[in-house]
């Protein structure tokens, strides 16, 4: 059995080699474009009404922390490739509420199974021990990220 101090971990050193590798991986699946692909910032929306369901375009603006001009130039091009609908809010007809349309659900999904793809086969070649490492981290990764 190891002695405590085996297991001690720096954390600054943790920390430090997850953002590089964590960071690599997302630069890497970012260059290679998809057919029909969407932009970050358009994913991003996409994402936010897929998890959080409806919001209007300055909630969106403040949870992705982009200034609001920003957001409508995104939800424009959205609506324009009928990724998005927008409604009078129920509760305020003032307000504008966002949604996503099936057509926006299957763009983010295909999106996903694209980049899903990639890391498979970037994973061609690992050891079923490697691999096995990788399957424990994931969880612990994710956690990581909610977190923050």
């Amino acid at each position: 059995m190891p002695a405590e101090s085996d297991l001690e971990v720096d954390i600054g050193q943790l920390a430090g080699a997850l953002f590089v590798s964590v960071g690599l991986v997302r630069r890497r699946l970012r260059q290679q474009q998809v057919a029909g692909d969407l932009s970050f910032p358009e994913t991003a929306a996409l994402a936010r009404l897929d998890r959080d369901g409806p919001a209007t375009s300055a909630e969106l603006a403040r949870q992705e922390q982009i200034s609001p001009q920003s957001m409508g130039a995104t939800l424009g091009a959205l609506q324009d490739r009928g990724l998005i609908a927008r409604s009078a809010d129920p509760d305020d007809g003032r307000r504008v509420v966002l949604t996503m349309t099936e057509g926006g659900r299957t763009a983010l999904q295909n999106r996903r199974r694209a980049r899903v793809e990639q890391l498979a086969q970037g994973l061609v070649g690992f050891t079923a021990e490697e691999l096995a490492a990788l399957q424990t981290a994931a969880p612990l990764i994710e956690r990581l990220a909610q977190q923050l």
